[in-house]
């Protein structure tokens, strides 16, 4: 009998546990809730335009990190102070931070059709990696590296260009990268253009602005800028079996 009482002891301080943990599980799910709801609201009255992917609680205590594409913002739980820069794991030496910043920037350029871009690509089924690359005809880098273009490609780098004119919408190199784009052979008016030959003034419908506007996302200040799949940026020009090694590295990295 007393063996019995004992069991049936246990089994009730396990069922109190158990409840009791499941309780707070519930309790704690709804005050998430509310405080995303509440987060929610705030940023909307400060950004209508805008719609964060999401809003989850940070790996720092009492804080929500709520994701726009690349963009990372950090808000206390009360909605009432805000921040925006680098969240760094100690113990691990990691850029959380920086981390969803390339998830970001990997569904941009992810997302942008490759018909919209100029593509220089190596053979069928060479294609070891594909980099996108914001690029300015009038930028001296960006000039230096599209005469790497051919060993690019045949160390089985994909190149896709986007443009980036850095002077902005309606001068002269923003009617050069269009120009590009109008003319019938792109790739051989992109290589034109960039050894420093004047083309056709042209226009056509052309995602010249719509590429600018990905760069705005992706936080592009000056060309050339890489993109790689990962989300990861290079800025600046590499030259080209450089950049093969450290493509090489950062896919044994993982």
């Amino acid at each position: 009998m007393k063996k019995f009482i004992n069991k049936l002891a246990v089994r009730s301080m396990i069922g109190l546990v158990f409840f009791t943990g499941f309780t707070f599980a519930v309790q704690a799910a709804a005050g998430e809730a509310e405080d995303v709801a509440n987060i929610q609201k705030i940023l909307t009255e400060l950004m209508p335009q805008a719609k964060a992917d999401s809003i989850r609680p940070a790996a720092f205590p009492g804080m929500y990190e709520a994701v726009y594409g690349p963009q990372i913002l950090y808000i206390s739980a009360d909605g009432r102070y805000m921040l925006e820069g680098d969240l760094y794991d100690l113990k691990s030496r990691t850029n959380l931070t920086e981390n969803k910043r390339r998830v970001g920037r990997a569904k941009i350029v992810r997302d942008m059709d490759e018909k919209d871009m100029i593509v220089f690509s190596p053979e069928a089924g060479k294609v070891k990696y594909t980099i996108t690359v914001f690029t300015d005809i009038d930028c001296g880098y960006c000039r230096k590296m599209h005469k790497e273009i051919e060993e690019y490609n045949k160390l089985g780098i994909a190149v896709r260009y986007m443009a980036y004119p850095r002077s902005g919408v309606d001068t002269p190199s923003y009617f050069k990268a269009v120009s590009v784009w109008c003319a019938d052979d792109r790739q051989a008016a992109m290589t034109k253009a960039k050894s420093g030959i004047t083309l056709p003034r042209a226009e056509c419908a052309n995602p010249v602005k719509k590429h600018m506007e990905a760069a705005s996302l992706v936080g592009v200040t000056g060309t050339p800028t890489l993109v790689l799949e990962s989300g990861r940026v290079i800025p600046g020009y590499v030259e080209a079996k450089r950049l093969v090694q450290m493509l090489e590295q950062l896919k044994n990295q993982g």
